[in-house]
């Protein structure tokens, strides 16, 4: 008889939740580091705030937030280098725009302009993923890809808790296992799945047990934590770099927010959790309190620092509202890389077709 206590995955922790840790090991992080990382962690807080009341003016479509995932985000991120790919889902604009992706694109994206799926030709990220689970697939096929070429990036995949249990993702497990890819799939686990919680997904204690089944390593680690989501992660890419095959990470966080615009989460978890999530386990607070121990961050920094970076999330928004170019022309072009002479032929037509109608 098969017994889960046989399966036992201790959570990597380096700060915990009053910014305390082992001082050898926080020795090992530069006082830049930490102040780059902190600022990143800040910046996207005050991005998916803002992201949030835009979408309730009507200035944006439906949104999905991420606070409370800063830190499996940024610390991951972080750990990768500008030619590593990433895979995201619709909840990884934190990862998204600590990779290079301008803040303006995510505007035409959350707009619903034809360029706001395309990414800029110098960022390996993937288009944004709606489809629950599909980058699984996605990033082993290019962490496939280049092995044969015989390159060195490394491919990672963002992914929720919920995506766990789409067909998608042991499909990608199993495949990349066998053929030992350089991917890194990586969870963040925030406890609900739109409005299911964990434990009515799965009968596993964790997620990152069933890396076992496929053979390879699975690492739980507090998502809470970037200090220890930076290190779990370079080890798993500096691993996948040198041809070990690939691994899985959760990273075990919480959803501040609700899961898009249109969901209301006090139907599913309590007030007194999230208050708990977002006042005790806060992943900004506990990298603040290491700063301030430090010397190396203020309330006047963290003041001037959120005025700069509204200013910077208020001049995005008027460069994308300013160019809402963008045809049913157009979306051929982001079909394919090189397009079939169907596609051209239907892309012909409805040019043809605007032009009878005097549209351009």
């Amino acid at each position: 008889m098969f017994d889960q206590n046989e399966l036992q995955f201790e959570m990597v922790q380096l700060l915990d939740e009053n910014g305390n840790g082992d001082e050898k090991e926080l020795e090992s992080f530069s006082d830049e580091f930490l102040i780059t990382m902190y600022r990143w962690m800040s910046k996207v807080r005050v991005i998916d705030e803002r992201l949030l009341k835009m979408q309730r003016q009507g200035r944006i479509g439906t949104y999905a937030p991420f606070s409370g995932q800063e830190a499996a985000q940024i610390g991951s991120v972080l750990a990768l280098r500008k030619d590593d790919w990433i895979f995201p889902s619709y909840r990884e604009i934190a990862a998204c725009l600590a990779h290079g992706l301008p803040l303006e694109q995510i505007f035409h994206y959350m707009r619903g302009r034809v360029i706001g799926k395309g990414m800029p030709d110098d960022l390996n990220i993937f288009p944004i993923q709606i489809i629950i689970g599909a980058q699984t697939l996605h990033a082993t096929g290019c962490a496939w890809a280049t092995k044969l070429k015989g390159e060195t990036q490394v491919s990672v995949c963002y992914f929720g808790d919920g995506a766990t249990s789409e067909g998608d993702f042991h499909e990608a497990m199993n495949f990349s296992s066998v053929y030992q890819v350089p991917v890194i799939f990586f969870c963040q686990n925030n406890h609900y799945a739109i409005s299911v919680p964990v434990h009515k997904q799965m009968a596993s204690r964790t997620i990152a047990q069933k890396a076992l089944a496929y053979g390879m390593k699975g690492v739980l680690v507090d998502g809470n934590d970037a200090l220890a989501v930076y290190k779990t992660m370079k080890q798993a890419v500096e691993a996948a770099r040198k041809g070990e095959g690939p691994m899985l990470i959760e990273a075990l966080t919480y959803r501040l927010g609700p899961h898009t615009t249109s969901d209301d989460p006090t139907k599913y978890r309590s007030v007194e959790e999230a208050e708990q999530w977002r006042w005790k386990k806060d992943p900004l607070h506990r990298l603040r309190v290491l700063l301030e121990k430090r010397g190396l961050w203020s309330d006047t920094d963290e003041e001037e620092w959120i005025v700069q970076v509204n200013d910077e999330v208020t001049v995005a928004y008027e460069k994308a509202i300013a160019n809402e170019a963008g045809s049913l022309v157009e979306v051929f072009d982001y079909v394919y890389g090189i397009p079939s002479k169907l596609l051209q032929e239907q892309q012909q037509e409805v040019a043809r077709r605007k032009q009878m109608e005097g549209v351009e």
